[in-house]
Formats: structure tokens, sequence, C-alpha cells
């Protein structure tokens, strides 16, 4: 099973405006804590302690809070590397094998959206599983899904459901793309082809915190869990 996580925390989060001004977006506050430590909370209550987060806007800030937590940090420079360049850059620490990554910019409400992915894992038939969330449960999200899902869970474009930035990937075929900067769009568009690219339904809600309203949502709907 995948034991090592990859954490996406390198974006300049322009969408958040003034509040990325003078911090990387992780660090943005989220019930008073990093939305980045949310993150690791879930790394930890899926037993998960090989974690790697790649940075390049604020670096230093990103490092400087999460080396001390254990977290093995790459740094990208002088060009960020978009996700799949980032993803193919950190294999060195990550390992070989299957791995978990995650976006620290969600709010998932319900079961650790980690352990759902391994609990739906089947190694051998799936070379990635997003989790993905209809789009009546994605809050702070304005524009249609993502994906839709056939009866065996194969993933094709366009569709009701959202990827929820969660997903466990094979890295083989990273090998294939010749580029250093790139979106791991085109790796699961290689997949999708092959009949590889799975998706699974996450059961609880999910908030996107990419903007100051999703911000205001997701601190809302904390509340309002905390009742």
């Amino acid at each position: 099973m995948p034991d090592a996580l990859m954490i996406f925390a390198a974006g300049f989060g322009t969408r958040m405006g003034d509040l990325t001004r003078d911090r990387p977006k992780p660090m943005v506050a989220l019930a008073g804590r990093p939305m980045i430590d949310h993150t690791l909370d879930l790394a930890r209550g899926a037993g998960l302690t090989r974690i790697v987060a790649n940075a390049h806007y604020h670096a230093d800030q990103i490092t400087g809070h999460l080396a001390p937590k254990g977290v093995t940090v790459v740094t990208e420079t002088p060009d960020i590397l978009d996700t799949g360049g980032g993803l193919k850059a950190a294999l060195p620490q990550l390992g070989p094998g299957p791995v978990f990554t995650i976006n620290p910019d969600a709010l998932w409400l319900g079961p650790n959206p980690l352990s759902v992915l391994r609990d739906a894992w089947r190694n051998g038939e799936m070379d990635a599983l997003l989790l993905c969330v209809p789009a009546e449960r994605a809050k702070g999200r304005s524009v249609p899904g993502d994906f839709s899902v056939d009866g065996q869970g194969r993933v094709s474009r366009g569709g009701p459901f959202v990827y929820g930035g969660a997903q466990i990937i094979r890295t083989d075929a990273l090998s294939e793309i010749g580029e250093r900067i790139f979106s791991l769009n085109l790796l699961w568009d290689i997949l999708g082809r092959r009949g590889t690219l799975f998706a699974a339904g996450y059961p609880g809600d999910w908030c996107d915190i990419g903007t100051p309203e999703g911000l205001a949502t997701a601190e809302t709907l904390l509340g309002d869990a905390d009742v």
C-alpha cells in the first residue's frame, strides 16, 4: 500500500488576493491554524510518516514551518514546476511505488480522505485513483464539475464530479513526459487513454478554500460542525 504523501504547497495563491501578499497560501489561517496544518492532521491520522512538500513562493516560510514537523521540503527554483513537474522533482524523496498527493487548500468534512483512498485502492488495476465529490456537495466552487465516472469507476473528462485535490497515483509514467514544467493533467490523460484512471467518491462535504470567499465558507462549515 502507498506510504508516502506529496503536499502541493508551491503555488502563488493569486486567487487569495491580499491574504497571500506576504505569505504562501498554505500558511493562511483556517480556524486559527495554517491550512497546511489541517492537511498534516489528515496525514498523521492516516498513519503516513513519509511526507514531502514542495515550495516556491515564500519558500522560506514553508520550510521553516514544516521542517521542524518532520516534513521534507523540496524547493523549486528558479521556476515553479506545476503539479506534474513538482511531483517528478520530488520522486527521490518520495521513493518508488504509488504515492498519495493532496492539495492543502481544501476542507474535508467527513472521514479522512486519505483513508477513503487507501480503502478503495486496487493495486495492479489502478494507476491513479482520484477522490471526487458530487458537485452539489462541493462548497466554494462556482465552475462545473471535472469528471464523469462509469460503472467500473473509470474516469472521463467533463461531468458532475469535482476533483477534491487528493489522490493515489503511480509515478512510473512520469518518465514518459519529457517536459520539466507540466500539470498532472498531462499524466491523467495518459492514464485515461490506458483505462487505468479511476475515481472514488467522497461521502462527506468538501470546500474549496482557494479564495477569500471559500475560506469564509470553510470557517462557517467548521463552526457549524463544532456545534
